[in-house]
């Protein structure tokens, strides 16, 4: 019974092993090679190179979530297609009623779609 699990053990102890070993040179190679001086450039926040603007707990604009919620909810909808098209590659005696279907998604899609463009979501200022 010990046999069988025999590989599932050594992977996890290699695992843990390796995690162990890796933290262990990383601050080991960090003690022992350790040349920082701290300046005020240093430890200043590095943002691209440019100097910050504002604080750091600064609010989003509700368009960046409102933006960001579309995109998820149109990726989703986009991803309903794959198994529809499988479904559509194996059941030949129902091609007619799928392609209804789906042609009926994507036009309550591309509605969606016009009323949140014409809502003025997509425009950022």
């Amino acid at each position: 019974m010990l046999n069988s699990y025999l590989p599932l053990l050594l992977v996890v102890a290699f695992v843990v092993a390796n995690a162990v070993m890796m933290v262990a040179v990383s601050k080991g190679a960090d003690w022992l090679l350790k040349s920082y001086r701290p300046t005020a450039v240093k430890q200043s926040a590095y943002e691209s190179g440019m100097p910050t603007l504002g604080e750091a707990g600064e609010r989003f604009s509700v368009k960046y979530y409102l933006v960001t919620i579309l995109f998820i909810v149109f990726d989703i909808e986009a991803v309903f297609m794959i198994p529809w098209a499988v479904g559509f590659a194996q059941l030949k005696e129902m091609t007619g009623l799928l392609l209804i279907e789906m042609l009926i998604f994507m036009l309550i899609l591309a509605v969606g779609y016009i009323y949140v463009w014409k809502r003025g979501a997509f425009e950022w200022d």
